[in-house]
């Protein structure tokens, strides 16, 4: 390499060590390697030189600006590097959650949803009388969430749940949908278990309503029971019994009237006295709806596999949101799923209280 190229690549190289910043550093590449850079000079004039030159020449200027380029490279990764860091410390957020408040001697940090508390009562409850908790899927097929239960396709009761379908399973040959009541359990139940059957089926359930009083989804609790002498008169005492306990009043008026349901025959809604001034409950001479009930229905007990003709029972169905808005005096249905740590703590239970028999009083 001659003396003026070695030169050069010592110049530039020097010029970018000591470029401070990747301003300053295209500024040197602009220098050496723009289009009226040196180094590009140098390769336009190579025309000039003697053939017998001109080879050498070309090899030797394109070896700085190889070298050239690496060092450019090289610098730009380094300043590029140091430029991050900086603008990291110039922009640092400190996105760590802020310490949990202790909270008062001998107070809680945490409390059991209204939801889980209302069902830890039911279970308490109803396991008193004898049953079971039943569980299904969320995910049902039609004919557990309608057809087993007396609901055909063309059914009247069935158009406000026809809701939130799903695509069929790979090989399925039924369609499924997100279950709109915790029915579908008790025809599992029939099906997989011998009578005689006592069970109730807390859970998730799914329609496609949102307002005040009603949310896409939802919980239930059913009770199913089957034996050989079931009547009219066990349903009635055991609603009645449950009331009572659940929301603490000895002596709650309880009314039955007669309804219609497809699943249950005959069909009754229930009825708890309050007053609709005050919305006291067990007080004043008004009736507010609480449940449906009734005896099931004799095609649904063929459906599952049992024969009605030796075997009878009824059922039972009710919104938890619903009883524990009653019995907590909650206004609105929204705040249940809106995760406000302030309403939880104003209505939640004590996370060490498991609820007991003796609660009920």
């Amino acid at each position: 390499m001659s003396d003026d190229l070695a030169a050069l690549q010592s110049e530039t190289e020097a010029a970018i060590a000591a470029a401070a910043d990747l301003r300053a550093l295209d500024a040197v590449r602009v220098g050496a390697l723009g289009k009226s850079g040196q180094v590009t000079a140098l390769l336009k004039g190579l025309g000039a030189v003697p053939a017998e030159e001109r080879k050498a020449r070309g090899a030797a200027v394109n070896a700085v600006r190889q070298a050239v380029e690496r060092a450019l490279e090289a610098r730009k990764a380094v300043l590029e590097e140091a430029a991050l860091e900086a603008r990291l410390a110039a922009e640092r957020l400190d996105v760590s959650l802020p310490p949990r408040p202790h909270p008062p001697a001998g107070a809680e940090s945490g409390a059991i949803h209204p939801i889980a508390r209302t069902v830890e009562e039911l279970t308490a409850i109803f396991g008193a009388m004898g049953f079971a908790v039943a569980e299904g899927p969320d995910i049902e097929s039609d004919w557990y969430n309608f057809n087993a239960l007396n609901i055909p396709g063309h059914h009247p009761a069935r158009q406000d749940q026809d809701t939130f379908y799903l695509p069929p399973a790979h090989g399925a040959g039924f369609e499924t949908v997100l279950r709109t009541h915790t029915s579908p359990v008790q025809a599992r139940t029939m099906l997989s278990q011998e009578p005689p059957i006592r069970v109730i089926v807390p859970g998730r359930t799914y329609r496609a309503d949102h307002d005040a009083t009603h949310s896409p989804m939802f919980h239930q609790v059913e009770g199913l029971v089957i034996g050989r002498d079931i009547t009219l008169g066990h349903l009635k005492g055991c609603l009645i019994d449950f009331l009572r306990a659940f929301f603490g009043i000895a002596e709650l008026p309880v009314r039955f009237r007669a309804s219609y349901f497809p699943f249950t025959e005959p069909s009754m809604e229930v009825d708890i006295g309050w007053d609709r001034r005050t919305g006291e409950l067990g007080k004043g001479s008004d009736w507010l709806e609480i449940l449906g009930s009734g005896m099931v229905h004799p095609k649904v007990l063929a459906n599952c596999g049992i024969d009605p003709r030796q075997w009878q029972g009824f059922a039972f169905g009710m919104g938890i949101e619903r009883i524990t808005m009653l019995k907590h005096g909650i206004a609105d249905l929204r705040p249940f799923y809106e995760s406000d740590v302030r309403w939880l703590r104003h209505y939640g239970a004590p996370v060490l209280s498991p609820y007991t028999l003796h609660d009920a009083g």
